[in-house]
């Protein structure tokens, strides 16, 4: 367990990663960790989070009363958010809320990143929802999550952005690059046309290393069904018999027949 001093460094860190790698913009996105079972270390809004400081992190109890007093900072107007995964989910110990592009777009296209794709994801983040849209920083965020969080540790958020829940802050983090990596190459697959699902007996097979690697936090299994948009995206020649090469034939001499005589 680290101490409130190196967390605090933590979060810092993890700000400057989301920030640098574009997962977020001005002042969006938050982190939270647990400090221990009745206080949680939160970042302040309005900060930039590729630019905040240790002291600016705060300290708030598990209903989101601040501890540390501050008359420059407040805590992340998504704390509610945070609270909720952590009353479902015991064995979380940091959330993670960006806005990767790439996830956030299929978050706004309405399209769950919920295929057997690559097995990194499938092991580490498996298919992951769209939670419906709701207001930010109102209780219809934690309202809307909560079916979702229960059995996934990676959220699209609709219209909004993406949460991932870890063991630790770092474990959290990763799953959000785990998730925004996923959804960039899926994108980019789409974009040529094709989007090849592994089978079932393979994610059955990965899912099988998972539990082999006794990895913590939950998955939702992903599925294997072919997606209609990519198949469609990439149609099949279609096969031709003999009475529609005979047509053709024809239509071909009856067009050279037209020209010859013109």
């Amino acid at each position: 367990m680290h101490n409130e001093w190196e967390l605090r460094k933590h979060i810092v860190e993890v700000g400057k990663r989301i920030w640098t790698r574009g997962y977020v913009a001005a002042n969006d996105g938050n982190i939270t960790v647990l400090l221990n079972d009745e206080e949680v270390l939160t970042t302040p809004t309005g900060v930039s989070k590729g630019f905040m400081t240790t002291d600016m992190i705060i300290k708030c109890d598990r209903q989101g009363n601040v501890i540390t007093k501050s008359s420059k900072y407040r805590p992340s107007s998504e704390l509610k958010m945070h609270l909720e995964v952590y009353k479902e989910r015991p064995d979380v110990k940091s959330v993670v809320h960006a806005h990767p592009p790439y996830a956030t777009s299929f978050a706004v296209a309405g399209i769950p990143l919920d295929k057997c794709v690559l097995p990194e994801a499938i092991i580490v983040i498996g298919a992951v929802p769209i939670a419906p849209y709701g207001l930010p920083s109102t209780s219809e965020i934690p309202d809307n999550i909560r079916p979702y969080i229960k059995n996934s540790d990676a959220i699209l958020l609709e219209n909004h952005g993406a949460l991932t829940l870890g063991s630790d802050l770092f474990n959290a983090y990763y799953k959000m690059e785990t998730l925004e990596h996923t959804a960039s190459i899926v994108w980019k697959a789409l974009q040529l046309g094709n989007l090849n699902v592994l089978s079932p007996q393979e994610r059955d097979r990965l899912l099988g290393l998972r539990e082999k690697f006794n990895l913590p936090g939950r998955v939702t299994v992903c599925s294997t069904d072919v997606n209609p948009k990519a198949q469609s995206a990439n149609p099949q020649p279609q096969k031709l018999n003999e009475g529609m090469i005979q047509d053709i034939v024809e239509q071909v001499l009856a067009n050279l027949k037209n020209k010859l005589t013109k």
